[in-house]
């Protein structure tokens, strides 16, 4: 049966009324008697048909006054707490109840409080970062796209020049695609609980496939490539990871110098499979490491390379639908590690022979 702390409330009242009315009439009583026996007290309280109605008197007076005080100082934490939450109620996260001295559940209730205070002033921060973080990421390329349209109007451009400026218009426009497709894969991911449509398939093939599909990037750049990857057999949505893998190898891609070495291991491991992405770049700080999951937090705070902030968020969500785990390494000047863990338990029931359009040639 769940319990009710507004129960424990009335009753800690009650008790407490009772407490102060028992006391009362103790101390009313001997105060009487005292006076009683010291002949001290006006002759018509002295009487017996005095005595009854002095206690009565003497009893309310002393309990309305301790009850009074007692109430205050029991009651004050409660209405603390109904002043802050008017306070909340007005979009205030920044007030907090005093938690000194109090203890049990009136106690843990405070420290409740204050917390749910603390959590609604995180999100609403959070909020207004995304919001700004949003609208800046939107409004750069279409701002870009407008100025070279424009640009195209002139009728002196050379060639040359229209190619330049019809080519922005492209890259911006894929960019801003992008971008969409992204904010609308991570709002449908978020609302997601569970993975559908999942199946066994070869995932080293998948990796090999990700990195093929990449080689405009690396190619590029002159960069080699280190490959370890087992023979591994894996049940889940094989649409759904490979946004997990061509998100970590365009990031390692992206932040790697030209020449540079880019690495990519898959093992089992323990009832579990890891895929490790490895780069030897320009590497991240301890403050940006912390963020990089963040949606359109990006590390480069000038924006000089090409992204929106959204693809390690999609990553780190799809990593949590799998009930996996995402780790990050890095230092500054010496490269990045990502190391994704999945688990393979329920694999072994559900995963089968390779489908011959995934079969290694």
């Amino acid at each position: 049966m769940k319990h009710d702390p507004r129960h424990s409330l009335n009753a800690l009242l009650i008790t407490y009324l009772m407490l102060v009315l028992i006391a009362s009439g103790m101390l009313a009583g001997t105060f009487y008697v005292a006076l009683f026996l010291l002949g001290l007290g006006p002759a018509f309280l002295m009487t017996q048909l005095g005595s009854p109605l002095c206690i009565i008197l003497l009893v309310i007076i002393f309990a309305s006054t301790m009850f009074a005080q007692l109430s205050r100082s029991k009651l004050r934490p409660i209405d603390d707490m109904a002043k802050g939450m008017k306070q909340v109620a007005q979009g205030d996260f920044s007030v907090r109840v005093p938690e000194e001295g109090l203890s049990g559940e009136i106690g843990a209730l405070a420290h409740s409080f204050n917390h749910m205070a603390e959590e609604l002033g995180g999100i609403e921060m959070f909020r207004t970062d995304f919001i700004n973080n949003f609208s800046h990421e939107f409004k750069t390329p279409i701002v870009s796209i407008r100025g070279f349209a424009k640009q195209l109007e002139r009728d002196d451009l050379t060639d040359e020049e229209r190619r330049e400026y019809t080519s922005i218009i492209v890259s911006e426009s894929e960019r801003l695609a992008n971008m969409s497709a992204n904010v609308l894969l991570l709002s449908k991911l978020e609302n997601q609980q569970i993975i559908t449509d999942r199946e066994p398939y070869s995932l080293d093939e998948q990796l090999r496939r990700s990195i093929l599909l990449l080689e405009k990037q690396w190619s590029a750049k002159g960069m080699e490539l280190s490959l370890d990857l087992d023979a591994v057999e894996y049940f889940g949505n094989e649409e759904m990871m490979s946004h997990v893998w061509v998100n970590l190898l365009n990031n390692a891609i992206k932040f790697s110098p030209d020449g540079g070495l880019l690495e990519v291991g898959c093992h089992s491991l323990n009832g579990a499979v890891q895929v490790t992405v490895r780069d030897h770049g320009v590497g991240m700080t301890n403050e940006v490491s912390k963020r990089i999951f963040e949606k359109f937090y990006q590390g480069d705070a000038a924006h000089a390379t090409q992204g929106n902030g959204l693809g390690l968020s999609l990553v780190k969500r799809i990593v949590d639908l799998c009930n996996g785990e995402i780790q990050v390494e890095s230092a500054v000047g010496q490269g990045t590690t990502f190391r994704v863990t999945l688990p393979m338990a329920q694999t072994a029931r559900h995963a089968g022979t390779r489908t011959p359009a995934l079969a290694r040639g």
